[in-house]
């Protein structure tokens, strides 16, 4: 039995978690069907699946070799529609990164509406606040915010963002409006301990202040809760308040001093060769990123 065919048989299992259903669905014998993954294991020089009389289950390799399967059998699908002429429909699993609020706030929804449009397709985001290695993590699309290194990959700018002080109207009318940088040093500051987070803030004309917060949070939600409530100050992104700015919740200051915008891009490793999955992703998350006046 060929490989390919070897795979199909294994990522069949692994989704309905039964030979027996397996080879139902696949027109064969459960014995073929047992030896065929017995096989691959054999190729493979691992363990897939650990089997008792009740239950099918997959070992640690066997997870991630069903990924790759999933990703591999939709490539070849692919490449076959591709040579009979067709233009491919999006099909099988695309993975997304973003940081953890980004792509919570403004990633995922555009994540579900594709999903909506292409029925065919599975979807993982990873949605953290570290750097991700596209390549190694099996990820197809990531959004990042930043000025890029050189990667190799396609980069498609969408938006930017600004680093920003706020406070609630509360807070201003109770304590004052800081008018410059060094006034922060007067008021009340609560600072983020994020993998990303500085204690000392940067403005134009480099410019730099030292924070000596008197609240400390390893969350961006929690400063932003901290000072939606009157408590003081903070410094986070625009985007991540854009909300509580439309209800009027917090107020932006120290614009003046901002440092430039920070660009969005959505980069994929790809090129023009990026399989239908992600030119329609891309195509549909720039368009709806671009919309987005908070980002634009």
């Amino acid at each position: 039995m060929d490989r390919w065919q070897a795979m199909r048989i294994f990522a069949k299992v692994a989704e309905t978690g039964s030979f027996a259903d397996t080879a139902r669905h696949m027109h064969m014998s459960a014995p073929a069907v047992t030896r065929a993954v017995a096989a691959l294991e054999d190729l493979i020089g691992a363990r897939l699946f650990v089997r008792t009389t009740r239950s099918v289950k997959m070992t640690e390799a066997g997870t991630r070799y069903f990924e790759d399967c999933r990703r591999i059998l939709a490539d070849i699908a692919e490449a076959e529609a591709a040579a009979g002429g067709s233009y491919a429909t999006p099909t099988g699993t695309l993975a997304i990164t973003a940081s953890a609020l980004f792509g919570q706030m403004y990633v995922l929804p555009i994540v579900t509406e594709f999903l909506n449009a292409y029925p065919a397709i599975h979807a993982r985001t990873l949605f953290i606040d570290r750097p991700v290695n596209m390549v190694e993590e099996g990820v197809d699309v990531a959004v990042r915010i930043g000025h890029l290194r050189d990667s190799g990959f396609s980069a498609i700018k969408v938006g930017a963002v600004r680093h920003v002080i706020c406070g609630s109207p509360s807070y201003f009318e109770s304590h004052g409006v800081p008018t410059t940088p060094a006034d922060l040093k007067n008021h009340r500051v609560a600072a983020s301990t994020s993998a990303w987070a500085s204690p000392e803030w940067r403005f134009a004309n480099d410019q730099r202040v030292t924070i000596d917060p008197l609240l400390q949070c390893n969350t961006n939600d929690a400063v932003i809760t901290a000072a939606r409530s009157g408590w003081g100050l903070t410094r986070v992104l625009h985007y991540q308040i854009g909300p509580a700015l439309m209800a009027g919740e917090l107020q932006i200051v120290l614009s003046d001093y901002e440092e430039p915008p920070m660009p969005i891009h959505i980069l994929h490793p790809e090129g023009r060769h990026a399989p239908a999955k992600v030119r329609a992703f891309v195509d549909m998350a720039a368009k709806r990123l671009r919309e987005n006046r908070l980002l634009n």
